[in-house]
């Protein structure tokens, strides 16, 4: 994601080699880019729009145009224009975690309102299962 052209667009270059070109991804605003799992299709957030663009790396890496793949008022944290991770992909390629907004405090959501009372923690508990059985045994 950059800011180079006075509002953020998503951009990729190839690597290693990132002076050797790059190529605009989005068309009208971009942020929080995410690869699908199988590395076909790019995912990002344009207001309260989550985007798809299909890719075809080779021969030669060639986007397609730009699609909506749903429209939600979902929360997404902008600080001084940088975008902070605030959604992800399931690694299904299907699903995606985002974060509902609520109130009228706390940072910038994509449409540019002020989002409200985002939680201030997130609690993600691993192996909750292995927890579970220890407080309550299966008899």
């Amino acid at each position: 994601m950059s800011l180079e052209s006075g509002k953020p667009e998503v951009f990729v270059r190839p690597f290693p080699e990132v002076d050797k070109g790059k190529c605009q991804i989005s068309r009208d605003g971009g942020l929080g880019p995410l690869w699908a799992p199988d590395s076909r299709r790019l995912y990002y957030r344009n207001e309260d729009a989550v985007m798809t663009v299909g890719i075809e790396p080779a021969p030669s890496f060639t986007p397609e145009k730009p699609e909506i793949l749903f429209r939600a008022n979902y929360y997404y944290y902008r600080a001084g224009g940088a975008s902070q991770p605030s959604w992800d992909i399931h690694p299904d390629g299907r699903r995606f975690l985002m974060i509902k907004e609520k109130g009228t405090a706390g940072g910038e959501s994509a449409t540019g309102a002020t989002a409200a009372a985002v939680p201030g923690k997130i609690s993600i508990v691993l192996n909750w299962t292995d927890e579970l059985k220890q407080r309550v045994p299966v008899k």
